[in-house]
């Protein structure tokens, strides 16, 4: 039951959730989203718990704040063999807080809420030339990814002087991952011995020439799921407003790591085995111009059962599953400026170590339940490094807002985020390669405690071609693979 409830909570807040700077949401409230995401510097919302802990110290007054996001997402993938567009999904991601804003001659803020962080997924149906049916047409499969965080806990600011305080979150994380696609690995893995003197792996790599079969990778249906982990993360704040007009703000977000365990994985190699199963038929009738094809499916199988492969069981099996992988270290520095009693300017910078982070998945799959791929593999399990090779990137936010009566305000703000994914491991299901957006939103006071803030988060269409030859796989080699995101966020702040 607490697992089915947590797995409802990562649903509700991050299902299907692209974020806008790698995997890391521009903002996580309407108020600071129309200004770019604009944060770090500027102290007037309960976003500071994410942004800059700091900035809490400067918070005028307690208040208890409601922020809706939804996304729109649109992904494009091409290759040798498809042309077409993702699903497009349509996603909410919440989040809430209370902040505690110092009482008189305290030095002490705090706050506690709940975040959308981030995430990453997509979904297609694609042609790939290993799947056809028995006339040669395609059988489409599924390529399906989803990862998701978000982050809870308290926050606490203290004012060491009028001017300048400190602040810490201190908040859990959760985690989920999905991950469904035909999974292309090096024939290497598979250790187990075919023949004295010779693994599977070599059978399947060494030419025809060779008595092989010629392969430089081997593909299997892959579905990864169940996978869900709870740990911390934690940020460091730095403020500075020194006068009415200029604020100053710097903050550093801990990596964090995920270490899923007791997922679960399926693996169907069906379809490369049947593929290698009639290049033997075809070989052993080249070598036999007399045999019938009757007669050299026979034979080809009476040779792979004295390999250990018994093919009434098939090659499809389910594995236990843990997967380890990390969030980046980050570093931003913000500022705004007060240039009129009606205009507030501010500006952002964030390097993230995604080099760190995003270097590779390492996972492991262990209790393999068919014999014929634990024969092969030479072991029930095995371990295999996902490669990412992200690159460190920059984030540069500007935006305003402009006071035009007293209950009404307008802001607008553009963000440009580097593309940390190299060509080298593009793939279309973690396509985080959206560089440019447009912002602008608006605010209008209900009341006198009463603030309902509005905006829209546009992330620009952009293209990426993958390498080639791929280091993910060799269908993904020369591909191209599209994004472009709308947000829409309103959020609700009540003044105690």
């Amino acid at each position: 039951m607490k697992k089915l409830f947590l797995l409802l909570i990562a649903f509700i807040f991050t299902a299907g959730a692209y974020a806008q700077s790698g995997t890391i949401m521009l903002s996580n409230d309407a108020q600071s989203a129309g200004r770019g995401g604009t944060s770090i510097g500027v102290f007037n919302s309960y976003e500071v718990m994410m942004s800059n802990p700091a900035g809490l110290s400067f918070v005028n007054n307690s208040s208890v704040n409601l922020n809706l996001s939804v996304m729109r997402s649109r992904t494009y993938f091409k290759n040798t063999l498809n042309d077409t567009y993702g699903e497009t999904n349509y996603n909410p991601m919440p989040g809430l807080g209370y902040v505690h804003a110092a009482k008189k001659n305290s030095r002490w803020s705090w706050g506690i809420g709940g975040f959308t962080q981030g995430g990453m997924g997509a979904d297609f149906n694609l042609k790939n030339a290993l799947y056809v049916d028995d006339q040669g047409n395609y059988v489409r499969q599924k390529y399906h990814s989803q990862f998701a965080m978000m982050e809870f806990g308290p926050s606490l600011a203290y004012k060491i002087s009028d001017k300048f305080s400190v602040g810490i979150s201190a908040h859990l994380v959760y985690s989920m991952m999905e991950f469904q696609m035909p999974f292309g690995m090096n024939p290497g893995i598979m250790a187990g011995e075919a023949m004295p003197g010779k693994t599977f792996g070599q059978m399947f790599a060494d030419s025809p020439a060779q008595g092989g079969f010629g392969y430089s990778e081997v593909i299997a249906s892959a579905n990864m799921n169940d996978l869900s982990v709870i740990s911390w993360t934690g940020k460091m704040g730095l403020a500075y407003n020194p006068n009415g007009k200029w604020s100053f703000g710097l903050n550093f977000n801990l990596p964090t790591k995920l270490n899923f365990k007791d997922g679960k994985a399926s693996m169907d190699m069906t379809a490369q085995f049947n593929d290698a199963f009639g290049k033997a038929v075809q070989g052993y009738m080249a070598q036999n111009p007399g045999s019938t094809s009757s007669e050299a499916m026979t034979a080809v199988s009476s040779q792979f059962d004295a390999m250990g492969i018994n093919l009434n069981q098939g090659v499809a099996g389910n594995y236990n599953l843990n997967l380890k992988m990390k969030m980046p270290l980050s570093i931003g520095y913000g500022m705004s400026f007060q240039a009129t009693s009606k205009l507030k300017l501010a500006m952002d910078i964030i390097w993230t170590n995604w080099a760190n982070a995003f270097d590779k998945m390492e996972m492991k799959l262990s209790k393999g339940t068919n014999t014929n791929i634990n024969t092969m593999l030479g072991a029930p399990g095995f371990t295999f490094n996902f490669p990412l090779n992200w690159e460190d990137n920059v984030t540069v936010k500007i935006g305003g807002e402009y006071l035009f009566t007293n209950r009404f305000t307008f802001r607008a703000g553009y963000a440009y985020n580097n593309n940390p994914v190299p060509s080298s491991t593009l793939f279309p299901i973690f396509p985080a390669i959206v560089e440019n957006h447009l912002t602008a939103g608006v605010s209008y006071l209900v009341g006198k405690r009463v603030t309902i803030n509005a905006a829209f988060e546009r992330g620009f269409y952009k293209k990426q071609t993958a390498a080639d030859p791929s280091a993910v796989q060799s269908e993904f080699s020369g591909s191209t693979s599209g994004l472009k995101t709308s947000i829409g966020h309103i959020s609700f702040s009540y003044k105690l």
